[in-house]
């Protein structure tokens, strides 16, 4: 167990700060404060951070933390912790470690036991999820599909019996693909699509997948689907045969082991995995 205190101590600390993730007027005086006053700023992209820095007449020394340098930058954060500097952590946009670089260096700060601080601030989950119209609560933030159908696919029929609201973000080139898997696997679900939160074109969309699918060839920038969860009771079918004995039956009609596994999981309406896994168990 680690009990951190954060202002009851002398350790070093990691601030996770907030940024604007559009509108530059939302950061906060104390994430302005925390900027002013330590030793590093830790950015995933120094040019874009330095246009908030010099936006706020902030002099602060940047240095690169992405995803692509975790190797040597975390060691690189660690060492200034442990020469008593204060440092904080921020992404283009939003919270540090919310589907932005953060994460490793946090689970290495808290291994050091240096206090982890957080900077309230803007986070575009949390924005679309309370204009969004759906319920809010209870709520799964799964953040960016994997970019491959195949994977993308088997992610949403993992999460389509969810009856809690879920929160994606995906990017404006493959937003179509995505509603349209949805659609598929999903079903015509209640969804709000909210692009470009807090900017001049900030737009939120609120209807069915079918009804946005009409609207959404000419939507660009950074988006955020908000879905309602499943609404239907899903009740458990019995059967008097066990999952082998069922494969098998239709293995015995000529089909192949494969077609039978899928056969037999969209009979029990469960994934096919479950299937597999059940049928080639070893005794």
């Amino acid at each position: 167990m680690i009990r951190q205190k954060s202002f009851e101590n002398d350790k070093s600390t990691l601030f996770l700060v907030a940024t604007p993730i559009g509108n530059m007027n939302e950061i906060t005086y104390r994430a302005i404060d925390t900027l002013k006053n330590v030793s590093f700023i830790a950015a995933e992209d120094t040019r874009n951070t330095i246009k908030i820095l010099n936006h706020f007449n902030i002099h602060t020394k940047l240095i690169s933390h992405h995803e692509h340098n975790l190797v040597t930058s975390i060691p690189k954060i660690i060492d200034l912790l442990k020469e008593g500097h204060d440092i904080a952590l921020v992404s283009d946009a939003g919270y540090p470690a919310i589907s932005d670089p953060g994460y490793e260096l946090v689970l290495k700060a808290i291994e050091e036991e240096f206090n982890v601080v957080p900077i309230s601030g803007c986070n575009a989950c949390l924005d679309a999820l309370v204009v969004s119209g759906i319920a809010p609560q209870p709520f799964l933030f799964y953040g960016f599909l994997d970019h491959l159908d195949k994977n993308k696919k088997k992610e949403l029929d993992l999460l389509k019996t969810y009856k809690e609201t879920i929160v994606f973000y995906e990017s404006p080139h493959r937003i179509k693909k995505t509603l349209s898997l949805m659609l598929d696997i999903m079903g015509n679900r209640n969804i709000a699509l909210c692009r470009e939160l807090t900017k001049k074109h900030e737009e939120i969309n609120r209807g069915t997948i079918k009804e946005i699918l009409e609207v959404v060839d000419d939507m660009k920038g950074e988006m955020v689907i908000v879905v309602e969860g499943c609404r239907q009771e899903i009740t458990e079918i019995h059967f008097d045969q066990s999952i082998k004995e069922q494969v098998d039956e239709y293995i015995e009609k000529g089909m192949s082991t494969k077609d039978a596994i899928k056969e037999v999981a969209k009979l029990r309406k469960v994934s096919k995995n479950i299937i597999y896994n059940e049928y080639h168990k070893k005794a």
